[in-house]
């Protein structure tokens, strides 16, 4: 059998920011595979975990924090650019 994971870049520089798409194991109402999506900026990678720390949440519900993932759980992985940081956000009209 083939086998089917993403082609993984040698090398992630530190400090991109990137979005990670990783399995989050098989959804047992529908028996699909589920995924999760990590985005924040690279702390170090050596082929087989990626270090990262994730983005607090825009809404100030989740604050930044370090995550480890395995390689072997990645399916996509793209650079994303930064936030703007205009001093608008939050503010309603």
């Amino acid at each position: 059998m083939p086998d089917k994971s993403p082609a993984l870049p040698r090398v992630i520089p530190q400090g991109a920011r990137i979005v990670v798409r990783r399995t989050a194991g098989i959804d047992p109402d529908t028996g699909r595979m589920t995924y999760r999506d990590v985005v924040g900026h690279v702390r170090h990678w050596d082929g087989k975990t990626l270090e990262m720390t994730r983005d607090a949440a825009a809404n100030g519900s989740r604050p930044a924090q370090r995550v480890s993932i395995a390689a072997d759980s990645i399916v996509r992985l793209k650079p994303v650019p930064e936030r703007p940081n205009n001093g608008t956000r939050g503010i309603t009209r």
